[in-house]
């Protein structure tokens, strides 16, 4: 096992907050003398069946505990996600059906093993120990917590204030997630920066339980390819691990500059010190942004399609984009696909690339733009579901993937 400092530099990668690094150098110090491995406790809701990118922050995190030597217990909320966490949500989010979380959770274990060692990660389900409850128990629970301290959280706080409904239910989620951390023990429980006030009641039910406290890190929230919200299926900006090789690499490689680093910072297996490295040499000039960028994009789709498929993802980007003089920092656009297809002049007016229809079909007519280097002519064009680089007089481009 690594030395307790070494463990530590390793912990606090990417991290946002660590309540309290006291508490959590004291727990690895005496893991390390007492050679007995740190529980490392992390829930997810099984509410949907896809992985992105953003989600493999916090998966990252637990293989590098694992890698380190400790306990990971990848707990699946089966129970709880029929509830639905209530995190940021601005209204109550309709209810699960068991068998749709159980299908999700099948899902999820299914993807989860790209990135955490299988023969490493125990396995819990919360309705283990919530669905032998009794009533007696879950109002003894409820009794732990005031409805004054729920309504400190922001997002109910504000639901409130509007006159939105909240649910008696809502208010019951970060009980039970604590209680998962007094069930099982957890020494470390891993969650995003909104999941603050669920993870510190952790802590506090543990006290109350007359344990020792968790400590609770959390990461930071991932910003999607626009660069400013956080990566999001809804939003259109983000990368599902179980994309196609060449969007991936695509989508990785129109990532800004600044927020390449931070992916590095999260989701690269490179080590600390090959990151300052990477970190320095873009400062000085010595290492081209855009061949750190190439890299990062080859090892993310290596990691989840095989290196193969990485190989033949960058030939394919290298041909279409550097011989055809596209922008490698291209904006791309995530589209739902439309009955009939998504007539072109609309689209890039939405996208704010001409400033109406009128001009974009001004710009066909005067065999301005391309989609795949091809020279468009028909105003009435129509995108169906695929991929498509339009380039618009000399300088404008933008990659549209219509699902």
């Amino acid at each position: 096992m690594l030395t307790p400092e070494k463990q530590f530099e390793i912990i606090k990668r990417g991290t946002v907050e660590i309540i309290l690094e006291e508490d959590l150098k004291k727990k690895i110090e005496n893991s390390y003398k007492e050679k007995k491995p740190l529980k490392i406790k992390v829930g997810f809701d099984p509410t949907a069946p896809d992985i992105h990118l953003g989600h493999t922050v916090l998966l990252e995190k637990m293989r590098q505990f694992q890698e380190i030597g400790h306990e990971v217990i990848f707990l699946i909320g089966d129970f709880t996600g029929m509830i639905g966490d209530p995190s940021g949500k601005t209204e109550t989010r309709k209810p699960l059906t068991r068998e749709e979380v159980l299908k999700n959770a099948e899902t999820y274990k299914e993807q989860v093993f790209k990135i955490l060692h299988p023969e490493k990660t125990v396995i819990r389900f919360n309705s283990e120990w919530f669905s032998s409850m009794t009533a007696l128990d879950m109002c003894r629970l409820a009794g732990a917590e005031t409805v004054a301290r729920m309504l400190e959280r922001e997002d109910f706080k504000k639901r409130f204030t509007e006159g939105r409904p909240i649910t008696i239910l809502e208010f019951l989620y970060p009980l039970l997630q604590a209680y998962d951390s007094v069930y099982l023990k957890a020494d470390i429980e891993l969650g995003g920066t909104d999941q603050k006030f669920n993870l510190l009641m952790g802590r506090q039910l543990m006290k109350l339980y007359d344990m020792e406290a968790q400590v609770v890190i959390m990461m930071p929230l991932l910003e999607g390819l626009d660069g400013v919200q956080k990566m999001s299926k809804s939003l259109g900006n983000y990368i599902g691990i179980n994309e196609p090789p060449d969007e991936m690499f695509g989508k990785v490689m129109s990532i800004n500059d600044e927020l390449m680093i931070k992916y590095y910072e999260l989701l690269s297996h490179i080590s600390i010190e090959q990151l300052k490295e990477l970190k320095a040499g873009i400062k000085e000039g010595i290492i081209n942004p855009r061949d750190a960028k190439e890299s990062l994009a080859f090892e993310i789709v290596e990691r989840y399609h095989g290196r193969q498929e990485a190989e033949r993802a960058k030939e394919k980007f290298i041909k279409l984009f550097r011989q055809k003089d596209v922008p490698e920092d291209i904006v791309t656009f995530e589209i739902p696909y439309e009955e009939g297809g998504i007539w072109l002049p609309k689209l890039l007016k939405d996208k704010g690339i001409t400033k109406s229809s009128s001009e974009s079909i001004r710009l066909i007519n005067q065999k301005a733009i391309k989609i795949n280097n091809d020279v468009i002519t028909d105003t009435d064009i129509k995108l169906q579901r695929g991929d498509y680089v339009i380039k618009v007089g000399k300088k404008r481009f933008l990659k549209v993937i219509i699902t």
